[in-house]
This record gives structure tokens, sequence and C-alpha cells, in this order.
């Protein structure tokens, strides 16, 4: 397994335990807003370009929960 793999294993799995946690503390969806930029990034470096503009989507609408869950 190369490097961006395990990249990509890791972003994934950062998204998939902040999202089961989200619930519990509202970090956790700063978390998983943090885990989809990461996916983004990693949809873009591998050439799947529109996985990677899906997941800076979701890190954008994440980011909105967070700030209105926030207050």
């Amino acid at each position: 397994m190369d490097a961006l793999s395990l990249f990509g294993l890791f972003a994934v799995t950062a998204m998939l335990v902040a999202y089961a946690l989200e619930d519990r503390r509202h970090w956790f969806i700063l978390a998983f807003a943090g885990a989809c930029a990461l996916g983004s990034v990693y949809g873009f470096l591998q050439g799947a370009w529109p996985f990677g503009l899906v997941e800076a989507i979701w890190a954008g609408v994440a980011l909105r929960r967070w700030h209105v869950r926030r207050r």
C-alpha cells in the first residue's frame, strides 16, 4: 500500500469515526468537516476530481452545521 492510499484510508476512517460521534459533542462535527477536507485532498491527488469536489462540498456543509450547532 502506497502513501496516498494510506492517506485516503486515514481520511475515510476519520470521517467514519467523527460521523459516528457527532451526537456527543459539536467538536465531532468540526472533526468530520476536517476529515471531509482531507478526503477532498485525497480525491484530487488521486485524480478523482468529482470525488474531491463532492468531499469539499460536504466539508462546507459540515462547517455550516458546526457553526449553527455551536450556538
